[in-house]
């Protein structure tokens, strides 16, 4: 087993089946599906895995090849990866935005939701064209921010819609 002190905080691991460092541990596993080799990453701190993709047999077809540091890096890269997709998804299903041209300039609605376990809601607010905050109320998560509902709110002076 080869284990060196990168930082205090980061053992590194260097074995055939398992690697840390850099933040991440990736595991080579048996697949449950078939006859093959996974390999699985986690990010430090991190109960489930942020990648489970397959790995190369080694030469006898028989055992996983071994982990080396490129293919560590590359699965490292890989999992960041995934992991910063993921987090831009879920930017996007919890953060709209919609301009609405008005008769004294462009008006920025957006809507922010809050995944709140015991008190979901989402905040409305409305900012004029230099970027000042002009109205802002709570509403419910499920509040549907478009075109029509953002015209509606502007045009109901920024009262909290029913």
């Amino acid at each position: 087993m080869n284990i060196n002190e990168e930082s205090e905080d980061d053992l590194v691991v260097n074995e055939p089946r398992l690697w840390t460092g850099k933040g991440w541990t990736a595991r080579v596993i048996k697949n449950e599906d078939d006859e093959g080799w996974a390999v699985a990453m986690i990010k430090d701190g991190e109960s489930e895995p942020a990648l489970v993709g397959p790995w190369t047999m080694g030469r006898n077809k028989k055992d996983p090849k071994p982990l080396d540091a490129a293919a560590f890096n590359t699965l490292v890269k890989t999992a960041s990866e995934v992991l910063r997709r993921h987090e831009q998804q879920l930017h996007a299903q919890y953060h709209k935005r919609v301009s609405v041209n008005t008769p004294d300039g462009r008006i920025e609605v957006t809507l922010d939701i809050v995944p709140d376990e015991y008190d979901p809601h989402a905040i409305l607010a409305a900012s004029d064209a230099a970027g000042d905050e002009i109205a802002r109320v709570r509403v419910a998560p499920n509040f549907k921010l478009n075109l029509a509902s953002a015209s509606a709110w502007i045009d109901d002076e920024f009262r909290k819609p029913g």
